[in-house]
C-alpha cells in the first residue's frame, strides 16, 4: 500500500496541467469560505482512503447478494446501511438499502417503489418540494397533484385532505418533505397518516425526503416524526451533506417486502438487480463509513448542537442588524429577505423569489455571519 502511495507523490504532472489544475484549487479554496446558501459540508478529511482511488472498484447490484465483481465495499455499504437504519428506526428484518449518488435518486427509488405497488396512484406534493422531484414524475410518468404549503413551508394538511377527497378513488402516494429546500420545514407525517385514517383510506404510501435533516432529526432530544417508526414506507437522506463527501451520495431505504416485488436476477453479474443504477460507486461508502464511524453518534450530536447553535447565533445577528430572520424546529436553515445580487453572489446564496436562506453547515463560522450580514446591510 505504501508503494502505492510513492508512485502517486512521485507521478511527474505536465507542467500546463499542473497550472490548471492550482488554478482550479485555488479557485476552490477561495470559493469554500464564501459557501453559505447550501447544505454541504466542506469539513471533512478523507485522505487515508487515498489509496483506494487507485482501483477500479464498484458496487453492482444488490449489496447483499454476492456478485461476481468482487472489486466492490459491498461489505462497508451494508454496515452503513446498519447504521442508517439505527438512525431511522428500521432493521435488517424488515428493511432493504443502497447508497445512492444523491436525494434525487434515492426520491426516485421512493416514488418508483410507490409507483410499482400502487400502478393507479395520485402523487401528492407540496409547492415548497425540491424541484427534482417534478422531474422524476415526469420520467416515471407519475400522476401528480402539486398541494399549496404553508408559510412556513410546511404542507397544507387542509388542503391535502380536501385535494385527496376529491380523488379518493385513487390511492395516494405521499411525498413528504423532512426539511424543505429553501424553509427546512419538516411535513408532519403522523398528520398526514391522520387524514388517511380519517377518510377510511387503508391502501396508500408515504416516501420521506429527509435529504439534510435525516442526519439531524436523529441526534436532537425532540425531533418531529420522519422515519419508519412514524409511518413512513421509504426514506432518502443525503451523505454529502451533513456528513460531507467530496463526491455527491446519499441513503435510500425501503420496507423489503416492497422491493422484493421489483427483484430481477441477472446472470451477467451474479447477483440480485434491486437499485436504479447498475454500476455504483464504491469510493463514497467508504467515505460514509469512515465518517459515522470515527465521529460516532455522540460525535455528531456533538456537531448538530453546534450547528443549531450557530443557526440562532445567525438569527440573534441579523436581528441585531434590523433585518428580519427566522428557523423552523430542529432546521439549521436561515431564512432572510433576498439581499442584492451582489451578495447572492458573493456568498452562494439560494434565493426562492423574495426569500433567501442561509445553512449552518459544520464549517460556517462566525466571522462569516459577521461578513455576510455587513455586506448586507451596505450593498443592500
Amino acid at each position: 500500500m505504501q508503494k502505492i502511495k510513492d508512485q502517486a507523490l512521485g507521478q511527474d504532472t505536465h507542467p500546463e496541467l499542473q497550472q490548471r489544475l492550482d488554478q482550479l484549487l485555488d479557485m476552490m479554496n477561495y470559493e469554500s469560505d464564501k459557501f453559505l446558501g447550501y447544505p454541504c459540508t466542506r469539513d471533512f478529511d478523507y485522505s487515508p482512503l487515498f489509496p483506494f482511488l487507485f482501483y477500479p472498484v464498484n458496487n453492482v447490484g444488490d449489496p447483499y447478494v454476492e456478485s461476481t465483481f468482487r472489486l466492490n465495499t459491498h461489505d462497508i455499504e451494508c454496515e452503513v446501511l446498519d447504521l442508517f437504519m439505527d438512525f431511522t428506526h428500521a432493521t435488517k428484518e424488515k428493511h432493504w438499502g443502497y447508497i445512492t449518488n444523491g436525494g434525487t435518486e434515492g426520491n426516485m427509488y421512493g416514488i418508483y417503489l410507490a409507483r410499482e405497488i400502487l400502478p393507479q396512484g395520485m402523487v401528492y406534493f407540496s409547492e415548497d418540494t425540491h424541484y427534482s422531484v417534478s422531474k422524476i414524475l415526469r420520467l416515471l410518468h407519475a400522476r401528480n397533484i402539486m398541494i399549496k404549503s404553508l408559510p412556513n413551508g410546511e404542507i397544507d394538511y387542509q388542503d391535502l385532505k380536501e385535494t385527496v377527497r376529491i380523488h379518493r378513488d385513487v390511492p395516494p402516494i405521499i411525498f413528504a418533505n423532512i426539511g424543505t429546500t429553501m424553509k427546512g420545514a419538516v411535513d408532519n407525517v403522523l398528520k398526514i397518516k391522520e387524514i388517511m385514517e380519517e377518510m377510511a383510506i387503508s391502501s396508500y404510501y408515504i416516501h420521506a425526503d429527509a435529504a439534510l435533516s435525516g442526519m439531524v432529526l436523529p441526534f436532537v432530544d425532540q425531533p418531529q416524526p420522519f422515519d419508519f417508526s412514524s409511518g413512513v414506507d421509504s426514506i432518502s437522506i443525503s451523505g454529502h451533506k451533513m456528513i460531507g463527501s467530496p463526491i455527491p451520495c446519499g441513503v435510500v431505504l425501503a420496507k423489503k417486502s416492497n422491493v422484493d416485488r421489483v427483484a430481477r436476477s441477472v446472470e451477467y453479474i451474479g447477483t440480485l438487480d434491486t437499485t436504479l443504477s447498475g454500476s455504483r460507486n464504491a469510493i463514497t461508502p467508504l467515505f460514509l463509513w469512515y465518517a459515522i464511524k470515527s465521529q460516532g453518534r455522540d460525535g455528531f450530536r456533538k456537531i448538530i448542537q453546534r450547528c443549531i447553535d450557530m443557526a440562532d447565533y445567525a438569527i440573534e445577528q441579523f436581528e441585531a442588524a434590523d433585518i428580519n430572520a427566522w428557523r423552523n424546529r430542529n432546521s439549521l436553515t436561515v431564512v432572510f429577505p433576498r439581499p442584492s445580487d451582489y451578495v447572492l453572489k458573493k456568498w452562494q446564496i439560494a434565493v426562492h423569489h423574495e426569500v433567501a436562506h442561509i445553512i449552518t453547515m459544520p464549517h460556517v463560522e462566525k466571522r462569516q455571519i459577521h461578513s455576510l450580514i455587513k455586506d448586507i446591510k451596505e450593498f443592500g
